[in-house]
């Protein structure tokens, strides 16, 4: 028979509460998925230029969609994330950054400008 042990429990994912530094991370894997994905949509629409005016009318038709401009912004908003955690990474393989003061306010730095620069893309683009 096992012996009983009074030794606590890992912490559940209901109780531990991930620090900003391991979400920033899983949503830099993400991203790079998302940016993957998006190459997919792009080559698509790559491929419906190549095949003539009907199909790429279809394929630009759901460019301008709703739906399609949703994907087109989180993907933008995906590959400006990624670039700026790209950065942060740059700083990390010099031996900079790693105070846990300072990791906190990158990670929010980070988010800021990739906002930031995917609002900015955006608002050019629908001024002009």
């Amino acid at each position: 028979m096992k012996e009983q042990t009074n030794r606590p429990l890992s912490p559940h994912l209901q109780i531990y509460r991930l620090p900003l530094t391991a979400i920033i991370s899983i949503t830099h894997r993400a991203t790079g998925v998302a940016i993957t994905v998006g190459m997919l949509y792009l080559v698509t629409w790559l491929m419906g230029i190549a095949a003539g005016p009907d199909q790429f009318q279809n394929t630009q038709s759901f460019i301008d969609s709703f739906f399609g401009r949703l994907l087109l912004f989180f993907w933008s908003f995906a590959l400006f994330f990624h670039f700026v955690h790209g950065i942060r990474h740059l700083m990390w393989d010099i031996g900079k950054t790693f105070e846990r003061e300072k990791l906190d306010k990158i990670a929010f730095v980070e988010l800021g400008a990739s906002i930031g620069l995917t609002l900015f893309v955006w608002t050019i683009s629908l001024l002009s």
